[in-house]
């Protein structure tokens, strides 16, 4: 007769299987190795971290070319105090600027200038390629696409809709 596997006392970690571990250091791996990557690639063409970039981004597809501060780090998944200081560095590049919210005395929009503008538009082809270049050339399109159900998920279950949720935009 077969019986089943003892569970662990209630105060005992649920270790990592081998198998997982194996996909769990694969996973910080690449992601390490990707993120070095982009970094390089966008310090080396608009001498900026891919954070920066990532926030030009958010600001190019803002009606406007603006958001709230609160809402584009909201979106770019980082602190406040991480947005306020890329802002600030972003700001004295010439690439945004700051403005004071006219529906809230207290908030503030960061707008993408001109030269911020031409900066993303120059930086782009060459950030595309080397992303498409690091992931999407490595991969099938069926494993693009499970890649990306996967991610959906874990990031989903990572960003809790409820009240009080500790996430980083909310620090």
């Amino acid at each position: 007769m077969n019986t089943p596997p003892a569970s662990p006392p209630p105060d005992e970690p649920v270790w990592l299987t081998a198998g997982e571990q194996r996909v769990w250091r694969s996973y910080l791996h690449a992601a390490t190795l990707l993120e070095d990557h982009l970094d390089r690639q966008l310090q080396r063409d608009a001498g900026m971290p891919h954070v920066y970039y990532g926030l030009l981004v958010k600001l190019a597809e803002a009606p406007d070319r603006r958001l709230r501060m609160t809402e584009l780090a909201m979106q770019a998944k980082i602190t406040r105090s991480r947005l306020s200081h890329a802002v600030a560095r972003l700001e004295r590049s010439g690439w945004v600027r700051r403005e004071d919210c006219p529906s809230d005395k207290r908030g503030q929009l960061a707008v993408l200038t001109e030269e911020g503008y031409d900066v993303l538009r120059r930086t782009a082809p060459g950030h595309v390629a080397a992303v498409r270049q690091a992931l999407f050339d490595r991969l099938t399109p069926e494993q693009q696409k499970s890649l990306g159900e996967i991610m959906e998920i874990v990031a989903e279950g990572l960003q809790p809709k409820e009240a009080g949720a500790d996430l980083p935009w909310l620090r």
